[in-house]
């Protein structure tokens, strides 16, 4: 009997094992089951469409735009890399590309491709292209039709390989042909770095793909050989890079084992702690970091380190906000995808993400998270910072909107091809220094804009527009009448006013692209220097050592008039970018880097 009841609870016991090993197997591989099924599915559907759709479908176009689709419904992070996109990725991990180094963007009015800013020492111009020439043939084949993505895909190939170039140049009546040979094209990481006024040395830092801390560090004690005493950090557009290359430069100001920033994922491999691993360079340089709302990941990484740690005043508005970090992933057929892994948090606790990707609203949109809804943390001294919407600066500057007449003049290539034709003129011009626009210039450029028929919206007539209809809808027209008249009167469309009424950034912009023509990157930086709003905070700020100190050293209550200042990867590592920079927007246009 004793046997029978051990034999039942023995039997019972298996019983239950299996039960539970059964249920077990079952609750843990409902989500392998959920992903079988619904890859079946979908490979069930690509089948049934190549076989029985009325038309004939593209695979790769069809399933890589459901792959797009799937990703982009996720975060705008993660991506897919397939074979042939790889020069895309490498350029976003590197900064480096084959290529012949030069912007290319394009001409409405042509309806054709052009150069629009070849790069110092790189193959477009050691070949002698330049500005405004506009792209006819590539080995033969006529590029007329072509977007601006097909062509940057024909310029674009592997290091070493040549092809034969025909361009028809502004002024010249026969086509040019230049024979071009492709090069890895490294992009500089600093293109311009210099002592300014006061012995303030200034670094515009473009980028953490690549490798750049070094070159930080050897302009760096280039500077201080020259006799610097404070420091201005430019990531103003800098929109990432390698997470690893934010700590290292970090490090250069920072002692030796201080956190600059820790991931956090959902896998244990996801979370790590990044903390200063050498002694710095220097730890007691006065620095000031400029950040605007293109300052993205790396960079917020660098800029929020340095205020956390009340190592440095950060001017200029607020920064991106994301705080998301991606890992790039091997996939079949030599496909790649960069896939965001972590969220990372700087040394006071906070993340920087603005955008809550996971929480979307009813129509799939989503919004930055509401200031409302941020939480307070605390620098190191215990000055108040907050997360949820990217790095905050010390001291605010507030920059005046440009008018819209520039945008179109821009947009309707009116001030580059002034500047073509300037060139054509002028074989040299003045340093970046000390050059300017004279008003013999401007009257060319005006005269240029009457000939060329020039239009433009007005948003006040546009306004008045909607006004005046609102008032008659409503009855008051009739007693408002003669004010209208008067007010319409004056808002009539006038473009010698505008011109000369605007003048100032009109000139500025001209100067802008006059200069680069014959200095590159580093003359276009140099030019927009000379009349900076945030730079001419940081000269403030740094020449008033009692003021840094004050700002870094204890929480300061600060009034209104204090904060806002008004004026009239490698595989494997962790990318911290805001995406791909193939693409270089202006205001109005988008450039292809090629």
């Amino acid at each position: 009997m004793k046997r029978f009841l051990n034999l039942r609870w023995g039997a019972a016991l298996v019983v239950l094992t299996v039960a539970v090993i059964f249920l077990s197997f079952k609750i843990g591989d409902s989500r392998s089951f959920q992903i079988a099924k619904n890859l079946d599915i979908f490979n069930s559907i690509v089948k049934e469409l190549d076989m029985f759709y009325v038309d004939t479908i593209n695979p790769n176009k069809a399933v890589r735009e459901g792959i797009d689709a799937m990703l982009y419904s996720l975060d705008p992070y993660t991506q897919y890399f397939p074979e042939e996109d790889q020069s895309e990725l490498e350029q976003m991990l590197k900064g480096s590309y084959g290529g012949i180094g030069s912007v290319i963007t394009y001409n409405t009015k042509s309806k054709r491709s052009i150069i629009g800013e070849p790069y110092e020492n790189m193959p477009a111009a050691e070949a002698g292209l330049k500005a405004g020439d506009i792209l006819l043939e590539l080995d033969g084949k006529d590029l007329t039709g072509k977007t601006n993505e097909e062509v940057s895909e024909m310029l674009r190939g592997q290091a070493g390989t040549s092809f034969k170039l025909k361009v028809e140049r502004p002024g010249i009546p026969k086509p040019l042909e230049f024979n071009l040979v492709r090069r890895s094209i490294q992009l500089p990481f600093i293109p311009y770095y210099g002592m300014l006024d006061n012995h303030i040395g200034y670094i515009n830092l473009s980028t953490f793909s690549g490798n750049p801390s070094k070159d930080f560090k050897q302009d760096f004690l280039d500077l201080k050989k020259k006799g610097i005493t404070s420091l201005v950090i430019d990531l103003r557009n800098n929109t990432g890079g390698l997470l690893d290359e934010a700590v290292e430069i970090a490090n250069y100001f920072l002692p030796k084992g201080k956190t600059i920033v820790t991931t956090k994922g959902r896998l244990k491999q996801a979370s790590n702690v990044y903390k200063t691993l050498r002694e710095p360079l220097d730890t007691n340089i006065p620095l000031v970091v400029l950040v605007n709302s293109s300052t993205a990941s790396a960079s917020e990484i660098l800029a929020g380190a340095l205020q956390d740690l009340d190592r440095a005043v950060i001017i200029g508005t607020r920064t991106f906000g994301k705080g998301l970090v991606q890992v790039p992933r091997s996939l079949p057929y030599g496909g790649t995808m960069k896939i965001t892994t972590s969220k990372y948090y700087i040394p006071s606790g906070r993340c920087v993400q603005a955008i809550d990707y996971k929480h979307r609203n009813e129509d799939g949109s989503v919004g930055r998270i509401p200031d409302s809804l941020t939480t307070v943390f605390h620098t190191a001294i215990g000055r108040e910072v907050r997360d949820g919407g990217g790095v905050m600066p010390d001291i605010a500057v507030e920059h005046p909107k440009l008018p819209n007449i520039l945008y179109y003049l821009i947009n309707d290539n009116l001030i580059f091809d002034y500047a073509t034709q300037y060139c054509l003129k002028h074989s040299r011009i003045a340093t970046p220094e000390d050059f300017k626009v004279t008003d013999a210039d401007y009257a060319d450029f005006k005269a240029l804009v009457k000939k060329s028929n020039f239009k433009y919206d007005q948003q006040s007539e546009k306004i008045f527009k909607t006004l005046k209809e609102a008032a008659e809808f409503e009855g008051y027209m009739q007693d408002a009448s003669d004010e209208f008249k008067a007010l319409e009167k004056k808002l009539t469309h006038n473009l010698d006013r505008d011109l000369n009424y605007f003048s100032k950034d009109i000139k500025n912009m001209i100067a802008l692209e006059i200069v680069k023509r014959y200095y590159y990157q580093r003359g276009g930086i140099i030019e927009q220097l000379k009349d900076d709003d945030d730079l001419n905070e940081a000269f403030k700020i740094l020449g008033n050592h009692a003021k840094y100190k004050t700002m870094l050293s204890a929480p300061l209550q600060k009034n209104a008039s204090d904060k806002k200042i008004s004026k009239t990867g490698r595989v494997g590592m962790p990318i911290c970018s805001k995406g791909s920079q193939m693409n270089v927007q202006s205001s109005t246009q988008s450039f292809i880097l090629c």
